[in-house]
C-alpha cells in the first residue's frame, strides 16, 4: 500500500510539473525574429487613452477631425488600423492602433514630421486637457495571424490582452500557431501582436464579431473542435493576467 501511494504521489507531482514547467529548445536568435512576420517590417503602436467622462464626445469629435489627415497623407509612412471606444471593460477609454510601414525608421520619421505640424501640436494640447491618463506600446505582429486589413461593419471588436510569464513567449507562439486554425471559420480573427516596448511579455488578440451573442456562439463552437481544449489547457499556465475589452469603432476607423 505504501509503495502504491508513493508511486501515485510521484505521478501527481510529475503531472503538476508538466502543467507549470514547459521545456523550450535553446534559441540563437531574438524571439521577435522567430515570431514576427518576415515578409513585412511593419511596426504597430497601440494607444490607450483614459478620457475624462464629460469630455469623451468632444475627444471623439477632435480625433475624427485630425486622425484621418495623418492616415491619408502620403507624407507620413503610417496608417490608422483602427480606433475605438471601450464599451465593456475600462470605461471612457479610447484605443487607437497604428501601423508604421518600415519599422522604427518610419516611426521616427512620422514623429519628427508631426513635431513640425502646427495643427497636430494644437491637437495634442487640446487633447491633453481631456485626458486622465495615457499609455502606449510598440508591437510586432505574429507571423501566423491574419493581417489586420480594413473591413466593413457593423462589428464589435474584442481586444484580449494577456500578460505572459517572462520567458514563455516562444511557447505561446508555438501553441497559438496551431490554435488560430480553430478560429477562422467566421472570419473573426483580425490580428495578433506582441509587445516590444512598453509593458513587456504582453500579447494582444483582436477579434471582430457581429454582436455579443455571435461572439458567444463562435467561442462556444470552438470547444467542440477536437484539439482546441488541449491547446487552451497548455496555454493557460503561461498567463499571469488577462483582460478583455469590447470596443465600438469610431466612424473614421478602417475596421468597422
Amino acid at each position: 500500500r505504501g509503495l502504491g501511494s508513493s508511486a501515485r504521489r510521484a505521478r501527481e507531482d510529475s503531472w503538476l510539473k508538466s502543467l507549470f514547467v514547459r521545456k523550450v529548445d535553446p534559441r540563437k536568435d531574438a524571439h521577435s525574429n522567430l515570431l514576427a512576420k518576415r515578409e513585412t517590417s511593419s511596426l504597430y503602436k497601440l494607444q490607450f487613452h483614459n478620457v475624462k467622462p464629460e469630455c469623451l464626445e468632444a475627444y471623439n469629435k477632435l480625433c475624427q477631425e485630425v486622425l484621418p489627415k495623418i492616415h491619408e497623407e502620403k507624407h507620413y509612412p503610417c496608417a490608422l488600423v483602427g480606433t475605438w471606444n471601450t464599451w465593456y471593460g475600462e470605461q471612457d477609454q479610447a484605443v487607437h492602433l497604428w501601423r508604421y510601414e518600415g519599422g522604427y525608421p518610419a516611426l521616427n520619421e512620422v514623429m519628427s514630421k508631426l513635431r513640425q505640424n502646427k495643427e497636430f501640436i494644437e491637437f495634442r494640447k487640446e487633447r491633453g486637457n481631456m485626458l486622465l491618463s495615457r499609455k502606449n506600446q510598440l508591437l510586432l505582429e505574429f507571423s501566423f495571424w491574419n493581417e489586420p486589413v480594413p473591413r466593413d461593419g457593423p462589428n464589435i471588436y474584442e481586444l484580449r490582452s494577456y500578460q505572459l510569464r517572462p520567458g514563455t513567449m516562444i511557447e505561446w507562439g508555438n501553441y497559438w500557431a496551431r490554435a488560430i486554425r480553430f478560429r477562422q471559420d467566421s472570419n473573426e480573427a483580425v490580428g495578433g501582436f506582441f509587445s516590444q516596448i512598453g509593458q513587456l511579455y504582453m500579447v494582444h488578440h483582436l477579434w471582430a464579431y457581429r454582436d455579443l451573442q455571435t461572439r458567444e456562439d463562435i467561442r462556444n463552437a470552438a470547444w467542440h473542435k477536437p484539439g482546441w481544449d488541449e491547446l487552451v489547457y497548455y496555454t493557460v499556465p503561461l498567463i499571469q493576467e488577462m483582460e478583455s475589452r469590447i470596443m465600438i469603432p469610431l466612424k473614421i476607423s478602417p475596421l468597422q
